[in-house]
């Protein structure tokens, strides 16, 4: 399974719309993957807010109608000759007739898990057309993924993805994952040390034995998912220092580094 597929069972789960099967899976890839754990937060935290926060509102009949429409009938994949995916992304269309001509059923793969992402898709879409104020605002805003998860689910895709993990003094895991092709590499860390209120973790690029600036991040919990800048190249060294808030004043590590990652 990978990080996409997890999502997707992720968001099933939020909405409680799995079936055993699926459940299962979802669980043993849950105790597999503790990197993957930011999308059962964040779609656990979406289908609160779908269900508590957005105000409420008595949208258009035709619209409510239009809608309840293909709730119903999601599990076909295609409804009215409409994409239901498509559908979600542009929620303004959902209440307006597709004026095209019918599209055939689409076979799918995995019916159930489609049926999962299907109706958290058409959920949020409610949510976006008859939200008033913040809330509809801030399900748009959950359901962005940040970069770094982003660039790590295009890594694991990549015929070349590559990953290696590295333990702390202290027991605490990272790992670096990266691809040629993409050109990007990306930090999964548990258990980083504690920092001072004053300080910051530091990402870097070693190549040629020079070191490059890759970014600056925090953690509260010891946890973080850090796309690091730039690009990345066979042979460079990935590591993390401890520096002043905000990087380096001199733009070069002041501290041994707490972990290094080769690359191949």
């Amino acid at each position: 399974m990978n990080q996409q597929e997890f999502a997707e069972l992720a968001a099933g789960h939020a909405l409680h719309a799995l079936s055993p099967d699926d459940e299962t899976a979802f669980e043993t890839a849950r105790r597999q993957h503790p990197e993957w754990e930011h999308h059962v937060g964040a779609d656990a935290e979406t289908a609160a807010l779908l269900a508590d926060d957005v105000a409420d509102a008595e949208p258009p009949p035709a619209l409510r109608s239009a809608l309840l429409a293909r709730i119903a009938a999601a599990g076909t994949g295609v409804v009215d000759g409409t994409d239901v995916d498509a559908a979600a992304a542009d929620p303004a269309s959902a209440g307006r007739a597709d004026r095209r001509s019918p599209m055939p059923e689409r076979e799918t793969a995995n019916p159930r898990r489609w049926r999962a992402r299907s109706w958290f898709a058409l959920a949020a879409s409610l949510a976006l057309l008859v939200g008033v104020g913040w809330g509809a605002v801030s399900v748009s805003e959950r359901l962005n993924a940040p970069a770094s998860v982003v660039a790590l689910d295009q890594i694991q895709s990549a015929d070349d993805a590559q990953s290696e993990t590295v333990t702390l003094s202290d027991g605490g895991e990272v790992t670096a994952y990266w691809s040629k092709t993409i050109g990007k590499a990306v930090l999964v860390s548990d258990g980083l040390p504690p920092l001072a209120d004053d300080e910051s973790f530091e990402l870097w690029v070693v190549r040629d034995g020079a070191a490059v600036p890759a970014g600056t991040f925090t953690s509260d919990d010891g946890t973080a998912t850090e796309l690091l800048e730039g690009s990345i190249e066979s042979g460079d060294v990935i590591a993390i220092t401890v520096e002043p808030a905000g990087g380096s004043p001199t733009g070069q590590p002041t501290s041994d580094p707490i972990v290094a990652i080769e690359t191949a």
